[in-house]
């Protein structure tokens, strides 16, 4: 199989890849901030008191879950042109990934947030703390140490859905193997280089996550 892998066209086309990894990695850094922030919102707004702000979150979230990232994808590159609104690919790409994974979140941290005991709460409520203080002081270190796991292994994910930003015609890893085979025809060399780049980005997020989950001090039991 080595005999007739050619190398010297993969190190022809390694300029390309290390700037296609350059736009995986930012586009998926921007995606998830963002989706940090949506799933926060919306994780408050489906906790609230309020039942409109829970119903309207909880149509974003099973909207979001129910549907595929590509049907979104499209919706938001073909269907929002029609309907008058004009969006440059990258910010397209963003938003179908910021909404699909800030849906995912949401619900990640709820359950973090739920899973504390309501013996705690109630402790705290009799200590005569305060909302506020009771979320910071109570709950939110806990969830957090519940939560992390699960929000790195979703931030993995959203890297690897990135690649069907592919579709529309942005340059990233999944790209650069589709423009390697098309001009070479060499799907083998450049699928394969396109996998160990996302290999790369996988092991460099998965020693991230074991070295966030050495240092907190509230986690899961084993």
């Amino acid at each position: 199989m080595l005999e007739v892998f050619n190398f010297r066209v993969i190190l022809d086309y390694m300029p390309l890849y290390f700037q296609c990894l350059w736009v995986t990695v930012w586009l998926s850094a921007v995606s998830l901030v963002g989706a940090l922030a949506l799933g926060i919102v919306a994780c408050a707004m489906r906790l609230s008191r309020f039942g409109l702000l829970s119903r309207l979150a909880g149509i974003y979230i099973e909207t979001i879950r129910s549907t595929p990232l590509l049907a979104q994808l499209y919706f938001f590159y073909f269907g929002l042109p029609s309907l008058g609104i004009g969006l440059t690919e990258y910010t397209t790409g963003i938003l179908a990934l910021t909404l699909n994974s800030g849906a995912y979140l949401a619900e990640i941290i709820r359950a973090g947030i739920v899973s504390v005991s309501t013996g705690q709460v109630e402790a705290g409520i009799a200590s005569g703390l305060a909302y506020a203080q009771r979320m910071r002081y109570i709950i939110l270190p806990q969830a957090i140490g519940v939560t992390t796991p699960p929000i790195l292994g979703q931030a993995i994910v959203l890297v690897k859905d990135s690649a069907l930003l592919s579709l529309i015609s942005i340059t990233e890893l999944t790209r650069a193997g589709q423009l390697m085979t098309s001009e070479r025809f060499m799907p083998a060399e450049g699928y394969i280089t396109t996998a160990a780049f996302y290999l790369l980005i996988y092991y460099c997020l998965k020693a991230i996550s074991s070295w966030v989950q050495k240092r907190l001090i509230f986690r899961e039991a084993r």
